[in-house]
């Protein structure tokens, strides 16, 4: 059913159980898998712009994006997994906006997010990427809820 699956992830244990769902699917329907790293640096720079190097951040970013995303591609790709990787550095809008345009370029057919399930005061307060691809995109999102034990 599922060719294309995307799933984007942020080293986040929700973001880790996704991905778990994302190999699962991808498997089972014998889909590509395209993972996603969006680094969103700017708002960090803004804050500690005095205090430290703003390209050394940058780079510490990318590099730790690059190492999320191959540690994924190893975890997709040793299970006989067709997968693609792509970080994306965001300069204007939200993740959510890179989520959907990633998954519309690569024509993927399914979007898989983990998410940290909050409810609430603390969802509104904290804003909603998974919320926000949900609501906007027109392939279907299967949110995998992370609830710690």
């Amino acid at each position: 059913m599922y060719k294309s699956i995307l799933v984007p992830i942020d080293g986040s244990e929700p973001s880790d159980y996704g991905l778990v769902h994302a190999i699962g699917l991808a498997r089972d329907h014998k889909a590509t898998l395209h993972i996603l790293h969006a680094i969103d640096a700017y708002p960090l720079m803004v804050e500690v712009s005095s205090v430290q190097n703003v390209e050394q951040m940058r780079r510490d970013l990318l590099k730790y994006g690059e190492g999320l995303l191959e540690k994924a591609r190893r975890q997709a790709a040793d299970q006989g997994i067709q997968v693609e990787t792509r970080l994306k550095e965001i300069v204007t809008g939200r993740v959510s906006d890179v989520i959907l345009d990633e998954a519309r370029k690569a024509s993927c057919d399914l979007i898989v997010m983990g998410t940290h399930g909050r409810r609430g005061i603390s969802r509104m307060v904290l804003g909603s990427d998974a919320e926000s691809v949900t609501r906007s995109s027109t392939v279907p999102v299967l949110l995998v809820p992370h609830r710690p034990k």
